[in-house]
């Protein structure tokens, strides 16, 4: 018979009490790891809760860091699609007028479906650049009598990508500011304003032409609103300024054969670059001409 105090292994078991003492300072050896599991349990959790505070908090800094250096900029008031479109009732030029878009608006494309009577001529210009400059002594006077006239309209976009040739004085993006200024307080004049720049357009590698200067300018070109001066001065649109040069570049450019804006001057026919000589006054006629007889995708 198998003594009974006896386990199945042959070795002698503890008595029944011994067993009992044993079995408690099991449980109490067990229930003291689980707490250590525990406490380090609960101290992983409260650091890694920290860590993703911090992380969310570098990111909400990080957004509100960026939000400051690179505010939004609103645009100028008949500037909705980046730029001042001008047309005529057959005696005098006007601008088309629209509301000033908010900070981070998307800009409106000109609705060409009501123009389809005239050659659209849309113009992209930085005005320290000199083959722009020259676009515009060839055949600026002749755009002028087309609109004037009532056959024609021009859409004028004023960019900067010239900064770097002004000495440091940002002369491009001021002076395209000074053009939203005209476009927001004056727009009527704008032509006039646009004629004049260019007349008076500085050099590359030159300081370019001062504020007062511009002012001046623009009193000239009969741009007279008081508002006008104090917005140049405060360059109240050069964040606008920033913002559509961009845009210009990155594309898409609406009513057109291009994706983007490549260089200055980027002269667009009915929705067709315009590729001939910028100083010969000939040929750009003859391309208008060409875009105005052609059938629609042609």
């Amino acid at each position: 018979m198998v003594n009974s105090r006896m386990s199945t292994s042959g070795q002698a078991r503890p008595p029944k009490k011994d067993r009992r003492e044993e079995a408690r300072e099991t449980a109490r050896l067990m229930r003291a790891e689980q707490a250590k599991r525990d406490k380090r349990r609960r101290l992983f959790l409260r650091g890694g809760i920290g860590i993703g505070l911090l992380a969310v908090v570098a990111i909400v800094t990080l957004v509100v860091v960026n939000n400051v250096s690179a505010p939004a900029a609103p645009g100028p008031a008949n500037m909705a699609s980046d730029g001042i479109l001008l047309g005529s009732d057959g005696t005098t030029v006007s601008a088309a007028t629209s509301a000033a878009l908010e900070a981070d608006a998307d800009p409106i494309a000109t609705d060409q479906s009501a123009l389809a009577d005239t050659a659209n001529i849309v113009m992209y210009v930085d005005y320290l650049c000199p083959i722009c400059g020259d676009f515009e002594a060839t055949n600026g006077e002749q755009i002028t009598s087309w609109v004037t006239a009532g056959n024609a309209t021009v859409e004028i976009h004023p960019i900067s990508i010239l900064d770097r040739l002004s000495s440091g004085t940002k002369y491009a993006t001021r002076a395209a500011n000074a053009a939203a200024c005209v476009a927001d307080f004056d727009p009527n004049k704008f032509l006039d304003f646009n004629t004049a720049m260019f007349a008076e357009q500085p050099a590359e590698n030159t300081t370019g032409l001062s504020d007062a200067e511009l002012t001046a300018l623009v009193d000239g070109a009969g741009a007279t609103s008081p508002e006008v001066a104090s917005c140049i001065a405060d360059q109240t649109y050069s964040g606008w300024v920033e913002a559509s040069t961009q845009r210009a570049l990155d594309g898409p450019i609406p009513n057109s054969d291009i994706e983007q804006v490549k260089g200055t001057p980027t002269v667009l026919v009915n929705g067709v670059k315009y590729t001939g000589s910028n100083s010969d006054a000939a040929a750009f006629e003859a391309f208008v001409t060409a875009q105005m007889t052609a059938a629609p995708g042609e």
